[in-house]
């Protein structure tokens, strides 16, 4: 473990890629695991897998709740204002027809992204809101590495809201690894946000380099510090490396494909604990990147 090389200057890092497979989860974990006094969130709601790997002890659960709004009929006089302010299109107020006598307001609460817009703008404060369950936040432990992850509902459409509760429980006394879902859509930017610096997992393909290049269109516009680490680096093209290159983004580490690594992870063991070698390179990782959060800060 490693707690000598500056992990009093705590950070948020972000493991993120543009497309699925890359070995993201792969790196979170074994860069969690290299490291003292560190933190793995696994952001990936819809499909978190960290927790395979790490295997921790859970030793608390939460549900995870959006509010939605519940509408008072006595008070409402279907101005219809809420139904004009939600982007969403979570409420529509029906005015009156062959199949309702009278004006009435429904809510779709899979649509409600729990902005509270509605509640908070209603001329007649006829709506308040609710909560509605749509996952679990679970907390535990792997050895000296504290774990948080969250689940999804089954047919739940937005994993944000779990994002945002499970990124409540980042601890800023410790450094702190997310691993982020594959992609670049509304919630890699929701897991994301705030970090000091973000990894980014490519492999040396065409769709690899395809989704780096909009992976990483995203996270300069977040303005996140980032890098990238190439996995499987020995095989494919060299094309990724010559875009880097010409885009001045840093290749922090290559991992070589590897027929035992791949077997390591079918069988969901860290690649840090199956290669215990590996060790040192993530904690060179560690150091690189802390080495420019440290110049970006001085120069901030």
């Amino acid at each position: 473990m490693v707690d000598e090389i500056g992990n009093d200057k705590q950070m948020i890092i972000s493991v993120a890629s543009g497309k699925g497979g890359t070995g993201k989860t792969t790196i979170a974990t074994s860069l969690a695991l290299s490291l003292a006094n560190a933190q793995l969130l696994d952001c990936d709601v819809e499909e978190p897998n960290a927790h395979i790997f790490l295997k921790p002890q859970i030793k608390e659960k939460k549900p995870s709740y959006i509010p939605i709004p519940e509408i008072d009929e006595d008070k409402c006089d279907y101005c219809g204002k809420c139904a004009e302010i939600c982007v969403y299109n979570a409420i529509a107020v029906i005015a009156p027809g062959d199949s309702n006598k009278k004006d009435s307001v429904l809510v779709f609460p899979s649509l409600c992204h729990g902005c509270g817009a509605c509640s908070e703008l209603c001329p007649q404060n006829a709506i308040k809101e609710v909560n509605r369950e749509i996952g679990v936040v679970e907390m535990g432990v792997c050895g000296e590495t504290e774990f948080v992850h969250g689940k999804l509902n089954i047919s739940e459409a937005m994993s944000p809201p779990v994002i945002r509760q499970v990124k409540k429980y980042i601890d800023p006394k410790k450094t702190v690894i997310i691993d982020a879902p594959p992609g670049t859509s509304c919630p890699v930017v929701t897991s994301v946000k705030d970090s000091d610096f973000s990894i980014l997992v490519t492999e040396p393909t065409p769709f690899g380099l395809n989704d780096l290049i909009l992976a990483v269109e995203v996270i300069r516009k977040l303005k996140i510090p980032f890098g990238v680490v190439i996995n499987r680096s020995d095989l494919g093209n060299n094309k990724t490396e010559e875009y880097c290159k010409q885009e001045n983004i840093p290749v922090l580490m290559k991992i070589p494909f590897k027929k035992e690594i791949a077997m390591a992870y079918s069988k969901g063991e860290p690649m840090v604990k199956a290669f215990p070698e590996y060790k040192k390179e993530f904690v060179y990782l560690y150091k690189q990147i802390l080495k420019k959060f440290s110049k970006k800060r001085m120069e901030g």
